[in-house]
């Protein structure tokens, strides 16, 4: 812990040395959330829910030449009460979040290596998870190309070791390798992406390798005021423990119609496989799970990983309203994808934003409707948050 402090004051006072070249900012982000009367698992009838308040405070420095970028993110995620008042000793949650260096190799090529998110396209299957306190990134040396064209390419390769052991990866979150190659081509209103990306699983109890090959495409259309957005991958290999997958997909279309210029309307549909006799569920591996499904993340969120899929159907609306306040109101229906396309409840998620001078608050309100096949729930399921967000800009580079 003395050296984490050592290493960020050092770095903090070598900034009057070379202010034009660096840039220093912070993150200063409390959320209060209600828990335990529905969030990401069913409330049993009786149940008392609590409050309970995290919060993320983040530096950031970021020094930039010509020939190189080299970025480090320090990050502690604390809960209110975790440490004693006069402790002596941390809460062990201080750690360098992020550590990477991109190197500039050609006019159009670049290599970024270190500890980093791997985030694209709308995040589902490779998203940084920002909306979880401690976020997610990987260890991972990614080769990168953008031509002038429009087209990119990103290609990454993983291996995590821990000392002279065998890499424990205990879950589909965590893996012993990881590679993949993302490319995506822009043409006019119209872009489209393609992933491949394959992980390899291997534990102490169960030594042989486990490979899970994830592939598939997203698109994005603006047409006027309608757009669109649309996923399709599939699954193949083994899961952790030689679990079989095969030809387990996923589909997604969303829809926006800007109704007017403070009106934006949504309407969207997802089917993830369920587990057959013949192959294990789908799962979204590495995505930003939060952002689909419903709010309250009953869903692919430490959950339902090798369940009967889902089915999501889902309206709502945003509204920009005076003074700077934005809302946002969507409902889900559930159901299983299998053939009995059980009903799994359905969710009502809103939300109210406000952007202030310098920071912004938004909170929130989640009403889960379980089905009424459920026995022995709690008859109200429910979310409520508030999260406040100050990103301060100590020092900005020229």
């Amino acid at each position: 812990m003395k050296k984490q402090y050592l290493i960020l004051g050092l770095l903090l006072a070598s900034f009057q040395f070379a202010q034009s070249q660096f840039t220093l900012e912070g993150e200063f982000r409390p959320r209060a959330e209600l828990f335990g009367n529905g969030f990401s698992s069913t409330a049993a009838e009786g149940s008392t829910p609590w409050l309970q308040t995290s919060l993320r405070a983040a530096i950031n420095a970021t020094y930039k030449t010509e020939s190189y970028t080299v970025y480090l993110g320090f990050q502690e995620v604390f809960l209110f009460g975790d440490r004693p008042q006069i402790s002596a000793a941390g809460n062990g949650n201080f750690r360098l979040q992020e550590a990477w260096a991109d190197i500039k190799l050609a006019e159009n090529w670049s290599f970024k290596f270190g500890r980093q998110p791997l985030s694209y396209d709308d995040q589902r299957i490779l998203g940084g998870l920002a909306w979880a306190q401690q976020a997610r990134t990987h260890d991972v040396g990614v080769l990168k190309h953008k031509s002038k064209s429009g087209f990119t390419l990103d290609a990454g390769y993983s291996l995590n070791t821990f000392g002279d052991n065998i890499y424990d990866t205990a879950a589909l979150f965590s893996y012993r390798e990881l590679g993949f190659i993302h490319a995506n081509k822009k043409f006019g209103n119209f872009s489209v992406s393609g992933l491949l990306l394959n992980t390899v699983y291997q534990t102490e109890t169960a030594p042989t390798k486990s490979s899970l090959l994830t592939a598939g495409l997203h698109g994005e259309l603006s047409a006027g005021a309608f757009g669109f957005a649309g996923n399709m991958f599939i699954q193949n290999g083994d899961r952790i423990g030689q679990v079989a997958v095969d030809g387990a997909t996923l589909f997604s279309l969303d829809a926006t119609f800007k109704a007017t210029e403070k009106i934006i309307l949504l309407a969207g549909f997802e089917s993830i496989a369920g587990k057959t006799d013949d192959s294990a569920a789908f799962f979204p591996l590495y995505g930003t799970n939060h952002a689909f499904n419903g709010l309250m993340d009953r869903f692919y969120v430490g959950n339902h990983a090798n369940a009967g899929g889902l089915v999501d159907l889902n309206i709502g609306a945003k509204f920009k309203l005076p003074k700077g306040y934005g809302f946002t109101a969507k409902f889900h229906n559930f159901k299983e994808q299998s053939l009995t396309k059980e009903s799994l409840g359905n969710e009502l998620d809103l939300i109210v934003s406000k952007g202030f001078n310098g920071f912004s608050v938004v909170g929130g309100y989640s009403q889960f409707f379980e089905p009424s096949s459920l026995t022995g729930a709690d008859s109200t399921q429910n979310w409520a948050w508030i999260m406040l967000t100050i990103k301060p800009k100590f020092l900005v580079g020229k």
